[in-house]
C-alpha cells in the first residue's frame, strides 16, 4: 500500500472539510480551496480523513498518494498558509512592490513589472548589506510555487558567479572558470 496514501490526515480546529460529488472543499481562516478527485474513496470520521483505493492498479496507486498529498496541502494552507522566499544575488538587483505589482531590476535594460495574483501576498525586504528578498505568502501552495517559479525564471542563478534569483536556502552548484 502507498506509504503516503495510507497516512490519515488530521483536520485542525477552525477548518471545515466538505466531501460532495467527487469534490472536496476545505474552508479555514485564511481562505477556501476545492479539489476534484476520481477513483479514490475519501472518508471522514472524528476529524480525520482517510483515503482508500479499490485495487492495486498502477494508476490507482499513484492517485492514492497524489490526492492524499493535495488534500493535506489544502488543509495546511487554509489553516497556516504557505510561504516562499526568493533572494536576488547580483550587483544592482533590486525589488520593490506597490500593492500587487512587483517591480524587479535584474540587469536588463528595463525593469520587469509583474502583476501578482490577488490570493498571493507579496512583500519585498531590502536591508543594507544584504541581498534583496521577495516574500510570497498564500493559502494555495500550488499558486505560491507557480508565482515563485515565474519570478525565478526571469533570471535563473548561473553556476559561475551565482548571480540571479534563487530560493532562500537553495544551493547553487558552482563551476570553476576558465583559469582553473
Amino acid at each position: 500500500m502507498s506509504r503516503i496514501g495510507k497516512n490519515p490526515i488530521t483536520v485542525p480546529e477552525g477548518v471545515t472539510v466538505e466531501i460532495k460529488d467527487n469534490m472536496i472543499t476545505a474552508k479555514g481562516k485564511l481562505g477556501e480551496l476545492t479539489q476534484e478527485y476520481s477513483e479514490i474513496e475519501i472518508k471522514m470520521e472524528d476529524g480525520t480523513i482517510t483515503l482508500e483505493r479499490s485495487s492495486d492498479k498502477k494508476d490507482l496507486r499513484a492517485k492514492h498518494g497524489l490526492y492524499r498529498a493535495l488534500i493535506a496541502n489544502m488543509i495546511e494552507g487554509v489553516s497556516k498558509g504557505w510561504t516562499k522566499e526568493l533572494e536576488m544575488v547580483g550587483v544592482g538587483y533590486r525589488a520593490s512592490n506597490q500593492g500587487q505589482k512587483l517591480d524587479l531590476a535584474v540587469g536588463f535594460s528595463h525593469n520587469i513589472v509583474l502583476d501578482i495574483a490577488p490570493e498571493v501576498t507579496v512583500e519585498t525586504i531590502s536591508e543594507k548589506g544584504k541581498n534583496p528578498r521577495v516574500k510570497l505568502t498564500s493559502f494555495d501552495k500550488q499558486l505560491v510555487g507557480q508565482v515563485a517559479a515565474k519570478i525565478r525564471g526571469f533570471r535563473r542563478p548561473e553556476p559561475y558567479k551565482g548571480k540571479g534569483i534563487k530560493f532562500v536556502g537553495e544551493e547553487i552548484r558552482r563551476k570553476a572558470g576558465k583559469s582553473a
